[in-house]
């Protein structure tokens, strides 16, 4: 319940690249134990303290999922993700004080290199970081089709409703939005029958606040397309007239949450932590290398003092964000003016909002309308339905004054 789109998937990959790390672990504990390299033993160490915060995020995804149907979680188990990516973050944190204090106290002590062991065990972690960052990325493309049996609408990347399909007597003819990388203009296409021709089409939109707006048609080709551009929001009915038959059609827009309401704060932990690895191994390569070349012993620790402030930021961003979540602070502000203004738009009055962040893409919200009207609970909650991210919905209705 409120759980992230991905997060089937989200949790196999963790799961995935833990095994990745304990095999790397094993290989070089017993490869540094057999050889006699200590570094290799040290980084098999570090190795499993690398696995271990990932164990925390596939155990959070794991939990969530088996629960969330458990009526003991008032509002599912969404927040878990945020939780367990908060938890990540202090121990984040806390490695990055542990770095830096070493890299400063290496600085005023040095203490020899092992160049010959310590830049092979740095590639290789950096290798085995950049396969990690690889599994939790995947192939970056989600597939948010879906198939319409019977091809009466198609929703666009942004969640809208675009496309419509027009019975006439002539045959179908296809209604959509187009507005791919142009301004958005109406586009008629005949799917069967006869093609159409410009002089005998024409749409009168009617918005909820009664403007009405009337548009002609150019010929393109292969279809018509409006001569005017169709002004936001895409919410209207469309009087569409093909040689003089007229046909009502809807368009409503859906709004969806956006930025922080919909990100996976336990993924992006997970993330973070191989990332910062990898960062620092790079860091680590670089510093041994030009140390190794010139003699310059301090870039092995000035390396270690970029690398702690580097990961402390992002720890920083991490606790910020995870706590805002965990806090119920308002996750998207945009939102909260549009419920507002779709509440207000009509002469009632928003008494009070609470808008709050459930799981990734999950939004709970506390609305009480003081209205002059006769309307109801069920009146207003239709006219949210818009907020297709509102996935939990209290309507507290009261008679004005």
């Amino acid at each position: 319940m409120f759980l992230g789109e991905e997060h089937s998937k989200s949790e196999r990959k963790t799961w995935a690249v833990i095994w990745l790390c304990a095999a790397m672990m094993v290989a070089e504990i017993v490869g540094g134990l057999l050889f006699g390299s200590i570094a290799l033993v040290a980084d098999g160490l570090h190795m499993s303290t690398h696995a271990g915060a990932l164990l925390l995020a596939a155990l959070a995804y794991t939990y969530a999922r088996r629960h969330a149907a458990d009526p003991r979680f008032t509002f599912g188990t969404g927040k878990l993700g945020d939780l367990a990516g908060f938890t990540s973050a202090i121990i984040l944190a806390m490695i990055a004080l542990l770095i830096g204090y070493e890299s400063v106290s290496r600085l005023y002590a040095p203490v020899p290199i092992h160049f010959a062991e310590a830049i092979p065990v740095a590639c290789l972690g950096l290798a085995v970081n950049i396969a990690s960052a690889w599994l939790l990325s995947g192939s970056g493309h989600h597939d948010h089709g879906h198939s319409h049996g019977h091809g009466h609408s198609h929703a666009d990347e942004h969640g809208h409703d675009e496309t419509r399909i027009i019975s006439t007597a002539d045959g179908d003819v296809m209604l959509e939005v187009f507005e791919d990388g142009v301004p958005p203009r109406f586009r008629l296409r005949a799917q069967s029958g006869s093609p159409l021709m410009a002089s005998t089409v024409s749409i009168e939109t009617v918005r909820p606040d009664g403007a009405r707006q009337t548009f002609a048609f150019a010929d393109l080709g292969e279809g018509l397309e409006s001569i005017d551009e169709i002004p936001e929001p895409h919410a209207f009915q469309a009087n569409v007239t093909i040689n003089g038959q007229s046909h009502m059609v809807a368009f409503e827009e859906h709004e969806h949450a956006e930025g922080k309401a919909v990100r996976d704060n336990n993924m992006r932990a997970a993330v973070v932590h191989v990332v910062a690895d990898a960062a620092v191994s790079v860091l680590v390569i670089v510093g041994l290398i030009l140390a190794r070349a010139f003699g310059w012993l301090w870039m092995d620790p000035l390396a270690g003092i970029v690398g702690a402030v580097v990961i402390a930021s992002w720890a920083l961003g991490l606790i910020r964000d995870t706590s805002a979540v965990l806090l119920d602070m308002n996750p998207d502000r945009r939102m909260a003016d549009n419920l507002r203004q779709t509440i207000e738009s009509e002469g009632d009055e928003l008494a009070d909002l609470h808008l709050w962040r459930l799981g990734p893409g999950h939004l709970g919200a506390i609305v009480s309308v003081v209205t002059p009207t006769r309307r109801g609970e069920d009146y207003y909650r239709a006219r949210l339905t818009r907020f297709r991210s509102l996935s939990h919905l209290t309507i507290e209705v009261r008679k004005a004054a």
